[in-house]
């Protein structure tokens, strides 16, 4: 089963204020654990919704809103992608993870679809597809970081 890990902003985080060296070296190791233990496949932190756009969809219209957006504890300021065996065990590692900001934060754990949720609509021509796009998209990751 895979996660996705939300850390969600905060006033701080919005306005730019980075993580202390205390907290990088925290999350840092926490991070390693999780590779460690084959859990993180992906993680990063999102800089402010002042930097972001949001695109508004109504029918055939497209709306672009520029950021900042209002409502800090709606946004997402970080995320990690991890495969577990349950969603118990995604909590087990939440428990675990330094606060990831000064004072009140709070983390949000999320399901990812398989193929296999979507039924008979996912057809064998749209999972071929799928597994393209899968293909293609880790390849360009790897480019990225090179």
């Amino acid at each position: 089963m895979r996660f996705m890990i939300i850390v969600k902003a905060t006033k701080d985080s919005e306005a730019g204020v980075m993580p202390s060296k205390q907290l990088l070296a925290e999350m840092g190791t926490f991070n390693e654990e999780l590779v460690k233990a084959g859990v993180m496949l992906a993680g990063e932190g999102l800089q402010s919704s002042a930097t972001g756009a949001r695109v508004k969809f109504s029918g055939d219209k497209r709306t672009v809103i520029d950021g900042p957006f209002a409502e800090t504890k709606e946004l997402i300021a970080g995320f990690w992608i991890w495969q577990v065996k349950s969603k118990e065990e995604a909590i087990d590692w939440v428990k675990r993870c330094p606060n990831p900001h000064a004072g009140e934060s709070e983390i949000e754990i999320r399901q990812i679809f398989e193929a296999d949720d979507f039924g008979a609509e996912f057809t064998p021509e749209l999972r071929e597809q799928e597994e393209r796009v899968r293909v293609q998209s880790e390849q360009l990751l790897k480019q990225a970081k090179t």
